[in-house]
């Protein structure tokens, strides 16, 4: 077993950093394609300079420090993270294009004492007595050798959710949850068939932060773009050496939809990575298409739940399994948190080592978490073979009359219409059944102007869902209202049913 120089495997993320250092101090580890990249050892040296710079400017253990970065700086983004966390205290990855409001909302809640903005990044309104740094600034004066003051046990970031139930939870993890599964081999390295992954996750997400820390602990290189366009991502994703795609279904669907892909050359991709909203039956289908070499693979967990969760390589013969557990455990469970036998539908949850939680959120930790289970918010089961599958998250089941719609499943359906890019399924009010299913769709480029109607929507999805399925009303539009980290703001669509 390879060793950090104290003798112990890397159990902090600047730990990890320093053996990656050591090994590969000249391999590229992070790039933004034509603007900047950084190697292991400038990266450590960099995050060692950050944390002397902010050690100056009284930054204590344990003071939460918000990172307020845009696409084009995510190298800089990398460096500050990890010297924020080499001083001992704890990084708030926020999104640059949260409101004002928003950002207060983090920074008070989590009572940040300063926040540090990229080159490219305006300088954020900060609530009072936050001190404001730009990155430059830190990276500026030099650094010193003083030992990382990071622990295992401390807590190393806290990520806000989307907020799409309701108002953003901060969700706190310590440095053993972040490091848990690292490898501490040479050989073990992932994504070893890849020179570089390719991805274009914002900061600030759950999805950006697995590719922060794929970075530390893959063989290949974490290649981002400054700017998403299909076209662009479609060059990279042709580039020699990109073995690895990293996506969000909307981001497969732009893709795929788009033309891009067209006659390029995808054989060198080996992998296509899903996560952040379960992947329809019929974009994996797609996707196994447009990237004939590549293993179609769906992850499905949480901000709360990680680096638990569960991974599906695509299988026609189970279309909507999504997967069974790897780096955790998986259960059903009934309503008092008691396991459900196989095929069974109940709550999903999940259990990782060294479990995360709320911060400064007791009501919440209590109907969220429980001995190290994390309650996912979706209803499943299992089958006989260990696989699960979802029927939909709580509230965003529609009990219309005396049914219950799964809007996953409908969803699913609707996707396979020829001529529908992108769909999402709600329940709007109904004066006679309570509720009635409600379909929004995008209209893929080739759609005419009557190709999407109601009468034949539901004409298509006759032979495919039961009466009570049948979407009642249809709305089009040009694109579905997504949040930072391509999740669809159902709340949003309900209201525009009323208009």
């Amino acid at each position: 077993m390879t060793t950090t120089p104290t003798g112990t495997p890397p159990r902090t993320l600047p730990e990890l950093l320093d053996w990656r250092a050591g090994l590969h101090p000249d391999r590229v580890a992070v790039e933004v394609h034509q603007v900047a990249s950084v190697t292991f050892a400038e990266w450590s040296a960099g995050a060692r300079a950050v944390a002397a710079a902010l050690r100056r400017r009284g930054l204590r253990p344990g003071d939460r420090v918000g990172l307020v970065f845009g696409p084009r700086d995510w190298v800089r983004y990398a460096v500050t993270y990890c010297g924020v966390l080499w001083a001992g205290a704890v990084a708030v990855p926020l999104s640059d294009r949260l409101a004002a409001g928003q950002l207060g909302h983090a920074l008070t809640h989590c009572a940040a004492t300063a926040v540090v903005h990229g080159d490219d990044t305006p300088a954020p309104p900060a609530p009072p007595g936050v001190a404001v740094y730009g990155d430059a600034e830190l990276r500026a004066t030099g650094h010193d050798d003083e030992p990382s003051a990071a622990r295992p046990g401390d807590l190393a970031q806290i990520l806000y959710t989307s907020g799409t139930t309701g108002r953003p939870k901060g969700v706190a993890a310590r440095h053993a949850n972040l490091t848990a599964g690292a490898p501490h081999h040479p050989r073990r390295l992932a994504l070893a068939h890849s020179q570089r992954f390719l991805h274009a996750f914002a900061i600030g997400t759950n999805a950006g932060q697995t590719m922060l820390l794929n970075a530390l602990t893959a063989k290949a290189a974490a290649l981002t773009l400054p700017r998403f366009t299909p076209v662009r991502f479609a060059r990279l994703v042709a580039a020699p050496g990109t073995g690895t795609v990293f996506v969000v279904p909307s981001i497969a669907i732009e893709l795929l939809d788009s033309g891009a892909l067209r006659d390029r050359d995808t054989s060198g991709v080996q992998l296509i990575g899903s996560t952040a909203a379960p992947l329809p039956p019929a974009v994996a289908a797609r996707l196994a298409t447009a990237f004939p070499q590549a293993t179609i693979v769906n992850y499905y967990t949480s901000t709360e739940a990680a680096p638990a969760q569960t991974t599906m390589i695509y299988d026609p013969a189970r279309p909507d399994a999504v997967g069974r557990p790897v780096g955790g455990q998986l259960m059903v469970a009934d309503p008092g948190g008691r396991p459900l036998p196989a095929g069974t539908t109940g709550d999903v949850w999940l259990r990782a080592p060294h479990p995360r939680a709320y911060y400064r959120d007791d009501a919440a930790n209590r109907a969220t978490f429980r001995d190290g289970w994390v309650r996912m918010g979706d209803v499943g089961r299992i089958d006989a073979d260990g696989y699960l599958y979802l029927t939909d998250r709580h509230q965003d089941v529609i009990k219309t009359g005396a049914f219950k719609v799964s809007t996953v499943e409908v969803e699913a359906a609707l996707h396979e219409h020829p001529l529908v890019a992108e769909v999402a399924v709600v329940g709007v009010p109904h004066p006679v059944l309570g509720s009635a299913v409600a379909a929004a769709v995008v209209a893929r480029p080739q759609a005419g102007a009557d190709g999407l109607t109601l009468p034949a929507l539901r004409g298509f999805l006759a032979d495919r869902l039961a009466d009570h399925q049948l979407p009642a009303r249809l709305l089009l539009l040009p694109r579905l209202p997504r949040n930072e980290g391509g999740k669809v703001l159902k709340r949003q669509l309900t209201g525009l049913f009323d208009n």
